[in-house]
């Protein structure tokens, strides 16, 4: 009885076709993604609302730096006057007091606003007890909360002539300090108070960024044989840096706007040569004076030093560190 044996078919000679590369993934029109998500979209129509209305649509009124505007008349200005006002405030002695007080009160922000509150971040990041970082953080955030006018009114309660504070000084045999009235107090009063309720705000980002550092780089630099100081060093603040930047970045931009609403509420008369800042003699420029040309002049150069800084800010840091804005 014979088998027949199934010969094994011989390999192909052909060689197999080449897999046919991916081809990126066509792009989605804008209309089509529109018309998906359209409910994600719609969430940014009152923010687009309000920065069209209360940002870029006042911006127009800037040319009446450029006219003569009398109040009922045109909302435009009534003639071309040109640069006659930029003329004005740059011969005007007053102005640059007033630009030489901006520049120390926005820089001695920047200076003290910025670090503390990344200093007590790190140090609330070191507290191991909840409870105790927990109420730290709760009491240190709670200023910012209160309003401009409490926090002034407190500050001019705390240090009136008959206030706490020189009742204080009265104890240890120190003779009253009239801190309101002293032009050479109010840099520090205002700082002071800027810190005071600005500094936990700020912590909670720079916190919220630490959660975002992975434990593993603690570890290794355990291993390593780094100490708490060299982890902070080499881990935590690279860790949080591009927060850092962005933050310094949005401070430079506003640089120039120091806290208007706070400075009208601390000065007087009394203290003009240190506390008066631009945007506080635009107003009594504009407002009380009625030269609204005038004060739209002061208001549009302040804005064009304002972009720019961030602008400078956000080449520098994105050229430096590779981080930036935009």
């Amino acid at each position: 009885m014979s088998t027949s044996v199934k010969s094994a078919s011989p390999p192909s000679s052909v060689e197999d076709p080449p897999v046919a590369a991916a081809r990126p993934a066509p792009r989605r029109s804008w209309r089509r993604t529109l018309r998906r998500d359209w409910q994600l979209y719609s969430l940014a129509v009152l923010p687009l609302l309000f920065f069209l209305v209360f940002r870029y649509l006042p911006m127009i009124g800037n040319v009446i730096a450029f006219r003569r505007f009398e109040p009922g008349g045109s909302m435009f200005g009534e003639d071309w006057v040109g640069l006659r006002y930029v003329r004005m405030f740059l011969g005007d002695p007053t102005f640059w007091q007033v630009f030489r007080n901006t520049l120390w009160l926005g820089g001695l922000t920047l200076v003290f606003c910025f670090p503390i509150p990344i200093v007590l971040a790190l140090l609330l990041n070191e507290v191991r007890r909840r409870s105790l970082k927990r109420f730290v953080q709760s009491v240190s955030y709670l200023p910012h909360f209160l309003s401009i006018v409490i926090v002034a009114g407190l500050t001019m309660q705390m240090l009136a002539t008959d206030g706490p504070v020189n009742h204080a000084l009265a104890w240890f045999g120190h003779d009253e300090i009239r801190f309101i009235q002293e032009p050479d107090w109010f840099r520090t009063i205002y700082v002071g108070s800027e810190v005071w309720q600005t500094a936990g705000w700020g912590t909670i980002l720079y916190l919220a960024a630490l959660t975002t550092i992975d434990e593993d780089l603690y570890e290794a630099a355990r291993i390593d044989g780094a100490n708490r100081w060299k982890q902070i060093w080499h881990v935590t603040l690279p860790g949080i840096r591009p927060t850092m930047i962005t933050l310094l970045i949005l401070n430079i931009g506003t640089f120039m706007a120091v806290g208007f609403e706070k400075v009208l509420l601390l000065y007087n008369p009394l203290t003009y040569p240190t506390a008066d800042v631009i945007s506080t003699y635009v107003y009594r420029a504009g407002v009380e004076s009625n030269s609204f040309s005038y004060a739209a002049a002061i208001g549009l150069f302040e804005a064009v030093i304002g972009l720019v800084l961030i602008t400078t800010a956000n080449t520098l840091s994105r050229r430096a560190v590779g981080t930036s804005l935009w």
